[in-house]
């Protein structure tokens, strides 16, 4: 089966697993014309009610002073983390060794900004505060990760997230939120956006993810935080003179999926609860911590993926767009992320499918 044959089987689907809907560009346009208000005026170079109300509202809902809106989650994290080496004169990075910057970004951290990254602790575990300890080199800027998206999605308790935190206000190091998928981390902890957020100095957050927007992505922080980010927007190129799609998209994004997000986690946990019980899949982390989960299945790759395609061919239904290779001898995975298809699907359905897939692929 080709990657044409894949793409066109899952445009034939009706109902989705994974993620939300698919949609095509004219779709997504022609929603974003019907919500757009008939006097919204452009923005220009970042400046206009447009883009500054939204800038309000972001920092308002993550209880932080300032925001500014951006074209990409790179660009946001990379800039609070040059300002933060910047104050503090001390450029060493702490993080998860999974970590966007280090692993997905062509090491721009240290090529524009000459920042030293330090990996902490194991890369299939949580970073925890005995890791931390053991780091012998100084830390200038901590960055953690809610929820951890390569480890499925997991999340330390709120007592062990707290007491880093304290911890590093206790050291003098910066902390930095990586909030790309931080709305899915809210029903774990059931405290408000802004109660986490206070754990932390600045806060990055996405709206192309889960709330499905086209592009951009907030960092939030003290005035001066975000003044001098400004600056370094400008000096990144991401002063664009209009961004108003981006912002009405996330704005959309937000409207519509914000308030969705416990259903995601609820589904996630009965999705895994019942599939867990099926021989030859393993659920990580289970229960899941928030709408992700890795989930690894004792088959081959390909006889599994090509199952999946001829399950999606006979009742419309994706279980998956695609499959990795798992470090376990013997087993795939698939790294699933619960939105708005699968609300849709009754869980028993789910179940029946992913077994069958398993017993066709054995």
């Amino acid at each position: 089966m080709t990657q044409r044959d894949a793409d066109a089987i899952f445009n034939r689907c009706t109902r989705f697993v994974p993620g939300h809907y698919r949609t095509t560009p004219q779709q997504v346009l022609a929603a974003l014309a019907a919500y757009t208000p008939r006097d919204a005026a452009f923005d220009m170079y970042g400046e206009g009610k447009l883009i500054a109300d939204f800038e309000t509202e972001i920092a308002g809902l993550l209880g932080k002073p300032a925001a500014l809106f951006l074209p990409s989650g790179t660009m946001a994290q990379q800039i609070a983390l040059r300002i933060w080496a910047d104050r503090s004169g001390n450029r060493n990075v702490a993080f998860h060794p999974t970590n966007h910057l280090e692993d997905h970004e062509h090491q721009a951290f240290r090529e524009l900004h000459h920042l030293s990254g330090i990996r902490v602790g194991n890369p299939n575990y949580l970073l925890t505060l005995d890791d931390l300890k053991k780091v012998r080199s100084p830390i200038g800027t901590l960055l953690l990760e809610l929820p951890q998206r390569f480890i499925g999605g997991m999340l330390p308790t709120w007592d062990e997230l707290t007491a880093i935190a304290a911890w590093a206000r206790e050291q003098g190091i910066t902390l930095h939120l990586d909030g790309a998928r931080l709305w899915e981390s809210q029903p774990f902890y059931g405290r408000s956006y802004a109660e986490i957020c206070a754990l932390f100095d600045s806060v990055y957050v996405s709206f192309y993810k889960i709330l499905g927007g086209i592009s951009g992505a907030t960092l939030v922080g003290d005035e001066r935080l975000i003044s001098e980010a400004k600056v370094w927007q400008r000096r990144h190129g991401g002063n664009l003179p209009r961004m108003y799609p981006f912002v009405l998209a996330a704005k959309m994004g937000m409207d519509q999926r914000l308030s969705q997000m416990d259903a995601y986690y609820r589904k996630a946990c009965a999705i895994a609860g019942a599939i867990s019980q099926i021989e030859g899949i393993e659920i990580k982390p289970n229960p899941p911590h928030c709408n992700m989960m890795q989930i690894y299945f004792k088959r081959d790759k390909e006889r599994l993926f090509e199952a999946v395609l001829d399950l999606a061919e006979e009742t419309g239904t994706l279980l998956a767009y695609y499959l990795m290779p798992s470090a376990i001898p013997a087993y795939c995975m698939q790294e699933l992320t619960i939105g708005d298809g699968a609300l849709d699907i009754p869980t028993e359905d789910i179940t029946v499918l992913f077994s069958e897939a398993l017993h066709r692929s054995a």
